[in-house]
């Protein structure tokens, strides 16, 4: 039987490439499914819709298996015109600081992307922005110029650098139902097979 964390009141599930057998939703499955096929390890836990890095905290701390995981906060952003993207993930206790990051893109004011923007750029709806979204912005053939930087993705990705430190991060995998940790390592190769441009910043 799957295990129950104490004093949660709820069931949490527990799976890696070990346990196969999951009954996820279409969008953690596309992920599961890139990290399986790509010979990526990772750790996943399902739980109750999350939206709030509060009502993370409150669970992934109460979860062994995720001790020592860095937690992280997305966002995921447009620019004045509409034409770019840029999604950032820093640690979740960090605010952004969107002045500054309005001068380091200087592509005029930027705003959060819209629930139809976030599904058609990463995959995903509002409370469930993740880095894994960018399976979405790979093979982009048919996409609308005017939306792809010239490396021919639709997303520019932004880091803190903080978290090139972490040795174990969680994301959610394109829904809040679910949490990933990945080591530092495998974080790494995600970003490479993705492809697009990451900038590491200690300036967000």
């Amino acid at each position: 039987s799957l295990p129950q964390e104490a004093g949660l009141g709820m069931e949490c599930r527990h799976y890696s490439r070990k346990k196969r057998k999951m009954e996820l939703s279409d969008k953690a499955r596309s992920v599961v499914d890139f990290f399986e096929s790509n010979g990526l390890p990772y750790h996943l836990v399902q739980h109750p819709p999350l939206f709030t890095i509060e009502e993370g905290l409150a669970f992934w701390n109460s979860l062994d298996a995720l001790e020592g995981c860095t937690h992280c906060k997305n966002l995921f952003l447009r620019n004045h015109s509409g034409k770019r993207h840029y999604l950032v993930t820093m640690e979740c206790h960090k605010t952004l600081d969107f002045a500054r990051l309005q001068d380091i893109i200087r592509e005029g004011k930027l705003s959060f992307a819209s629930p139809e923007r976030m599904e058609r750029c990463l995959g995903l709806q509002p409370g469930s922005v993740s880095p894994l979204g960018l399976i979405h912005d790979m093979d982009l053939t048919g996409a609308p110029q005017r939306e792809l930087f010239p490396n021919g993705h639709r997303v520019k990705f932004f880091v803190d650098r903080d978290l090139y430190d972490a040795s174990q991060m969680t994301f959610h995998p394109c829904d809040n139902t679910a949490s990933m940790a990945i080591t530092h390592d495998t974080f790494l190769r995600f970003l490479q097979l993705w492809g697009g441009e990451v900038e590491w910043r200690s300036d967000l």
